[in-house]
């Protein structure tokens, strides 16, 4: 098996354990919030307060079944790009940074198909974060900023 191809295997793995982490938690929290819309109180800055987003990052695009199946459907071919690049990768950070990705954007496809909207629970409003947002969310931000900080900070190659 080649190199690219094994750490193309870390991010469907990272991919996976995001997912299954995400899935979980939107579970409990669903579970938990109920109809009050609120999760047990939490020490620290942070609370839990169940939000449906119909739409995309920062409630925008706010809709109906077409914007659903529209979403849903532009977050499942950026997974298909995105897994194309992460089989691809040839250093660890990037089959990382994708699978954070890939994990995230899959986790939220999943709450559109399974719930018509993504499941938002994490407040940080009392410290001045204006959103609620996930896991999935979460991970994609890191797996962007890895990605980032690899293409800004990595050594740079010269052309043989």
């Amino acid at each position: 098996m080649k190199a690219q191809s094994r750490l193309g295997i870390w991010a469907f793995l990272v991919a996976a354990l995001v997912l299954a982490a995400d899935q979980t938690a939107k579970a409990w929290i669903v579970r938990v919030a109920g109809a009050s819309g609120s999760g047990p109180p939490i020490p620290g800055p942070l609370r839990l307060t169940l939000v449906d987003n119909t739409g995309i990052s920062y409630g925008l695009l706010q809709g109906g079944d077409l914007t659903r199946w529209a979403l849903a459907a532009f977050a499942l071919a950026v997974s298909a790009a995105l897994a194309v690049w992460a089989w691809r990768a040839e250093k660890l950070v990037t089959a990382i940074g994708l699978g954070l990705i890939l994990g995230g954007a899959l986790g939220n496809v999943a709450d559109r198909v399974l719930h018509g909207a993504v499941v938002d629970f994490i407040d940080a409003r009392a410290i001045g974060f204006p959103w609620i947002f996930n896991p999935a969310d979460s991970a994609i931000t890191v797996g962007i900023i890895l990605l980032l900080a690899e293409g800004l900070f990595a050594p740079k190659r010269t052309a043989t």
